[in-house]
């Protein structure tokens, strides 16, 4: 092929369908023929025209599965035809100051997939080579897809929160991020309960490892969890900073609320309720490409596994209208083969 499909994407949801050359990747990267794409809420970025330059055209997308057809000079370790991922997060520059640190995940000089750089909308994508993630044997593209941006941030989230073996983990919001949420949770060996907006998600969330479902809009969701004993952690999913409102009371001592979920309202908290029992706030961006691996690795194992919706690639406005309107059960994944 000499030429490949993309969609750009200008100001505001201003889709069009292009045809680019293929060229050889620069050094320091690879070129991919991209099998599937996972549609993010975190696409908003780019598609909304929330960027510097929203004329300037992008393709979005940061969950993508490929195998790679080229290496760039000064490319070690990755060969041609390995099956590969990309997440949001497009490789570390090795450099600045975090990185030499080892906090690869708030690299200075790092591309973002698919809202800084071109993502997976498309036939082919080029990314930096520190990127890269290798994909278990066994793992199915339009599985892992989802994995390498909702599933690692939950994964990310657990895996960095100082929770005493059997505790209780909230998460709140069962949608693209919290139904994996759930999952991770149970298999790591927490308590787990679901906090979500009326009863329609209530037997899923316990058939995704839920022991406990809340039902915010029924009861205080702080209240309810200080009936369960007070939560060591809360994982807040929801594109809603107001929906986050009041859950800070339902913390055990030492309890944080990790936010994961991006949204444009501040979250409200009485600075007694985080004072009395040492209670605390975070965010959580993603996580780095070798933390990817062992994410995909642990879902592999343990059977975590996205619930997706499928649509062709020539179809991509479609699947990002269907993400945003929150109906998807649960990630709407483009697959480029179809």
């Amino acid at each position: 092929m000499s030429t490949y499909r993309a969609f750009e994407v200008t100001e505001n949801r201003q889709f069009r369908l292009v045809e680019r050359e293929v060229r050889e990747p620069e050094p320091g990267h690879v070129r991919l023929r991209v099998e599937a794409c996972g549609v993010c809420h975190s696409d908003a970025v780019a598609v909304e025209g929330w960027r510097a330059d929203p004329n300037a055209p992008m393709v979005p997308g940061h969950e993508i599965v490929g195998v790679i057809d080229a290496v760039g000079d000064g490319v070690r370790g990755w060969r041609v035809g390995e099956r590969v991922g990309v997440g949001f997060l497009g490789g570390q520059c090795g450099h600045c100051e975090s990185c030499r640190r080892g906090d690869f995940a708030n690299c200075s000089d790092q591309p973002q997939t698919g809202t800084t750089v071109d993502g997976g909308y498309a036939e082919v994508v080029y990314v930096r080579s520190s990127g890269l993630v290798g994909l278990p044997e066994g793992l199915g593209t339009l599985e892992a897809a989802p994995l390498l941006c909702a599933g690692l941030t939950m994964y990310t989230a657990l895996g960095r929160l100082p929770i005493r073996p059997g505790g209780l983990v909230a998460v709140q919001g069962i949608g693209g991020l919290g139904h994996l949420g759930l999952q991770y949770a149970a298999r790591l060996g927490y308590r787990v309960a679901a906090i979500a907006r009326g009863q329609g998600k209530a037997e899923l969330s316990r058939h995704l490892g839920a022991d406990h479902y809340i039902d915010s809009t029924d009861q205080d969701s702080g209240q309810a969890l200080r009936d369960l004993g007070g939560a060591d952690a809360i994982i807040a999913t929801a594109a809603s900073g107001a929906s986050m409102n009041g859950l800070v009371t339902g913390l055990a001592p030492q309890g944080q609320l990790m936010v994961v979920g991006a949204a444009p309202d501040p979250i409200t908290v009485r600075t007694p309720d985080l004072i009395f029992g040492t209670r605390t706030i975070g965010g959580l961006l993603t996580g780095s490409s070798i933390e990817n691996e062992d994410n995909l690795a642990f879902a592999l194992r343990h059977s975590v596994l996205p619930m997706t919706e499928v649509m062709p690639l020539t179809q991509a406005p479609a699947a990002y209208e269907r993400m945003m309107s929150g109906q998807a059960r649960f990630r709407v994944v483009l697959d480029t083969t179809a």
